[in-house]
């Protein structure tokens, strides 16, 4: 009897120990890899001296264009010590993702390039994601993103109820490298001010949906464009780490986690649902922001997935 109870005895260690090896297999498993959220599918990112072309569809004041044409400016202009933390020493954390790719290029620089003005609304104001490719192709298509921004009084496809802008790339139409057509980059981006604010110009409006804190002060007196800036801040890291849909991000690559879109919501250290975090404020406006950019301007940025450390880096 007793050596049939040790033998029952040995059976259940046995079996215990098997189980409590494979749980911890799973478990690894499970969490194996996750240092790394944004992974790199072999594609190209973007490199070398690249234009970033504007294209302004709707009206515009001369003060909204100055808020957008001076962010740009500011991604490659260098700062004073005393005008930390800047938009450039911002957009920095984008070049982590060029040192961990294998595939090795000269170093992105950003410019202001070409504005190309379409005022009297030629495809109308309601716009398809066909139209917005049409009017992105109006730009130079070498060494270029060609950027679209369409005004408040214009509706697109999507806008409001599942995007505030995107990021793509198309065939270029009458330009021919090699005997074959090659890809361009390129960006739209809405004004929300009339249409939904709250979804994409928070956290100057306040949410649709969540906690109602009150809006924070834009830091350029401009809700709809100071919101623009946010969006295209978030389209600019995605383009730069997935220009073609094949560089870095998660998931599907029709809906991808991208550099910013990783850190959904998230401006200053402390964020959380419903509050940007711990930001700057201007001590004669009370303006929120989190970079200093050219011409003296405060811009509100997003937080970037920065791979070095495997979290969501900050300004401020």
């Amino acid at each position: 009897m007793a050596t049939l109870v040790q033998c029952f005895l040995k059976l259940f260690l046995l079996i215990s120990v098997f189980q409590l090896s494979f749980a911890t297999r799973r478990l690894s498993e499970l969490v194996q890899d996750q240092t790394q959220l944004l992974h790199y599918h072999n594609g190209p990112l973007l490199y070398g001296k690249i234009a970033v072309n504007l294209i302004w569809y709707g009206q515009f004041k001369p003060s909204q264009k100055a808020i957008i044409t001076d962010f740009v400016a500011s991604l490659s202009s260098p700062a004073s010590q005393s005008n930390q933390p800047s938009v450039a020493m911002w957009w920095k954390t984008t070049e982590k993702y060029y040192h961990l790719s294998p595939k090795k290029a000269a170093p992105l620089s950003l410019s202001l390039g070409d504005q190309i003005l379409d005022e009297s609304y030629s495809l109308g104001k309601s716009l398809t994601s066909k139209h917005l490719v049409q009017l992105a192709s109006k730009g130079g298509q070498r060494n270029a993103v060609n950027v679209v921004l369409t005004s408040a009084d214009v509706a697109v496809e999507g806008f409001c109820m599942s995007r505030c802008g995107t990021h793509g790339s198309s065939s270029s139409v009458g330009h021919v490298k090699g005997g074959k057509n090659y890809k361009f980059a390129y960006i739209w981006v809405g004004n929300s001010e009339t249409q939904c604010p709250g979804q994409c110009a928070w956290p100057f409006h306040q949410p649709i949906y969540g906690p109602q804190n009150p809006p924070l002060i834009a830091p350029n007196n401009d809700v709809g464009l100071d919101g623009m800036v946010i969006n295209l801040a978030s389209l600019l890291a995605g383009t730069a780490t997935n220009p073609f849909g094949n560089g870095y991000f998660q998931g599907p690559a029709e809906a991808p986690l991208e550099a910013a879109s990783a850190c959904p919501g998230v401006y200053g250290k402390g964020a959380y649902p419903g509050y940007a975090g711990n930001l700057l404020v201007d001590s004669t406006t009370g303006a929120s922001y989190n970079v200093n950019g050219a011409n003296g301007r405060k811009y509100l940025v997003p937080a970037l997935y920065d791979p070095s450390t495997s979290s969501c880096s900050t300004p401020v």
